[in-house]
């Protein structure tokens, strides 16, 4: 299944530029795979030495923060729209 996904621009470098790719996945575990075979060594800037979601990195689904769901497990559908979106901190 084809799911649209968001790319921040510090992470536009993996993406040739383009601020929306197209993969697929059923999870997001599923679909950062899918998006490190389409733009190598993107995932390692998503994801930590152990393969988790590191924690100034967001993501959502449709506008709903998968911390809130089921995490790197959440389900993802057709159509579905995934935003990574950088933690920005300071004061």
């Amino acid at each position: 299944m084809t799911v649209k996904v968001l790319i921040p621009t510090p992470l536009q470098k993996f993406t040739q530029d383009k601020a929306t790719v197209e993969c697929d996945g059923g999870t997001i575990n599923e679909l950062l795979d899918s998006l490190e075979q389409n733009c190598p060594g993107i995932k390692a800037r998503l994801c930590d030495d152990q393969g988790q979601l590191r924690r100034f990195v967001n993501f959502y689904v449709n506008s709903e923060d998968i911390r809130f769901l089921d995490g790197a497990n959440t389900a993802l559908n057709a159509g579905d729209e995934v935003s990574i979106v950088p933690a920005v901190a300071g004061g």
